[in-house]
């Protein structure tokens, strides 16, 4: 079965379902232990069979130095070789240095991505911005063009901006390839003109919380309420749906995913995962892999292709619902209740 595969530039392409790796990250499990043995062999797994696209962060920590150890092992264990995986990581600098943030602590934290990664050239690197109230995001990003220059960065690509604020990097002549952006069936709020301009300036979307930390399966229809969560992003996302459909439209939701699932022998997740590939301007989608449990069902969403009446299903539901408020990640930097899960003082010095 062939992986589909989407091409940034003309001569970089990616896995249309890209292996998330902030699951591995120190403090995002609430309580179960990582089996990083059991991590590795599903890792191998998954770029044996294609999956050859990796999602990591500067701040999600201990995921680069795991990936480079990985990526610098996989020919001891695989047909495979280090070149023949994508690594995109992410430059989040911490909100108290943003107002003195200068070109040398941009490079040096560059720098310490290559040196975890054991890479000489970082395939992307997704720029993001704590406080848009705070100047210097728009410098910041034409550091990031300059390091490209230096041939220390391939690809530059942001995340979790809005359009207000992207169009200054790209009127600033910053060459952005893709923008990583939270969307999902319960979280649409790229479509409030996002996804538009971002095609009209041919800016791709890598999309993540595609199923919500795993609330959008098959293991949470029926339920009452999700009342314990496992991960940091599930309670991340328990507060979407809080703040948006609800429960009960959230339970209405998955039986129409089930119900198009059982045409296909696939699972709630596969549906979801399928309905947002198929939207317009997406080049990929972001699953974390915390086992090798996970890889036949991200092979499943490549062997099935939703129909124009699945699709309408889909979408007939969806337009009676509320959408978040605000424009993308907006709440997060804003509101308190949203704010509350999220650690902006993570990137700490090399």
């Amino acid at each position: 079965m062939n992986i589909e595969r989407y091409s940034l530039t003309k001569d970089y392409s990616i896995s249309r379902v890209i292996n998330g790796c902030w699951q591995l990250s120190d403090g995002h499990s609430l309580g179960n232990k990582l089996d990083f043995k059991d991590i590795l062999n599903a890792f191998t797994q998954l770029v044996e069979k294609g999956f050859t696209t990796f999602d990591c962060a500067d701040i999600y920590t201990g995921t680069e130095e795991f990936l480079g150890d990985f990526s610098t092992q996989l020919k001891t264990h695989s047909s495979l070789r280090s070149e023949d995986i994508q690594i995109h990581t992410k430059y989040v600098p911490d909100v108290n240095k943003l107002s003195n943030l200068k070109f040398e602590d941009t490079e040096a934290i560059i720098d310490r991505s290559l040196k975890r990664l054991k890479r000489d050239t970082l395939d992307m690197v997704q720029f993001h911005w704590w406080d848009y109230n705070i100047e210097g995001f728009v410098e910041t990003a034409m550091d990031l063009e300059t390091l490209k220059k230096k041939g220390k960065i391939r690809n530059i690509s942001v995340t979790n901006f809005d359009e207000k604020h992207l169009s200054k990097i790209v009127d600033a002549g910053v060459d952005i390839v893709s923008c990583q952006s939270q969307y999902s069936v319960i979280e649409r709020r790229v479509e409030k003109g996002f996804l538009d301009y971002c095609t009209g300036k041919n800016i791709t979307q890598i999309c993540y919380g595609t199923i919500s930390g795993g609330l959008i399966s098959d293991k949470y229809l029926g339920m009452s309420k999700a009342t314990a969560a496992e991960t940091r992003s599930q309670v991340k996302y328990l507060q979407v749906i809080e703040e948006s459909i609800g429960w009960d439209a959230f339970q209405e939701l998955l039986n129409i995913l089930k119900k198009i699932a059982a045409k296909y022998n696939a699972s709630i997740s596969n549906i979801a995962s399928r309905y947002i590939l198929e939207k317009k301007a997406i080049a990929a989608i972001i699953i974390g892999t915390r086992s090798s449990r996970h890889i036949e069902s991200n092979q499943k969403i490549f062997e099935l292709k939703l129909s124009e009446a699945d699709m309408k299903m889909i979408d007939e539901f969806l337009i009676k619902q509320p959408i978040l408020a605000g424009q993308p990640y907006e709440l997060e930097r804003n509101d308190s209740k949203f704010k509350g899960i999220i650690k902006m003082d993570l990137n700490k010095k090399p």
